[in-house]
């Protein structure tokens, strides 16, 4: 599954989904996880709906993205694009710890909305 993670330096989730300038994709399964790339989603927007839009397109192809703060009009669009927000327990969360807990779960015992995605995937 791939996870789009709203970051200012590719280490800590520190970014907000609306105001994020980059995103860094990871592949993530369950023997482990890699760097896919980093999308510009820096483009201006008037529109707060353009915007969001705008930034949800940047993501497309991934199943979830991870951020800092998102508000409840960008979850719900982002949610109906088909892509599971998740939110950092904070701004000094690293993208490693994440992508580790992610796989754990993956291996362990994955909740409801994980083993959804993972269907999802499975599908394609």
């Amino acid at each position: 599954m791939k996870i789009a993670f709203a970051s200012k330096d590719n280490l800590y989730i520190n970014e907000h989904f609306g105001w994020c300038q980059k995103f860094f994709v990871y592949e993530v399964d369950k023997d482990g996880f890699s760097f896919v790339e980093e999308i510009d989603s820096s483009l201006k927007y008037e529109a707060e709906a353009e915007k969001l839009l705008y930034k949800i397109e940047c993501i497309e192809k991934c199943d979830i993205v991870y951020v800092s703060q998102i508000g409840p009009k960008a979850g719900n669009m982002v949610q109906n694009a088909g892509i599971f927000p998740l939110k950092s327990s904070s701004e000094s969360q690293s993208i490693q710890e994440a992508l580790v807990q992610i796989q754990k779960l993956i291996n362990d015992n994955p909740p409801l909305w994980l083993k959804r995605i993972l269907l999802k995937k499975d599908r394609r």
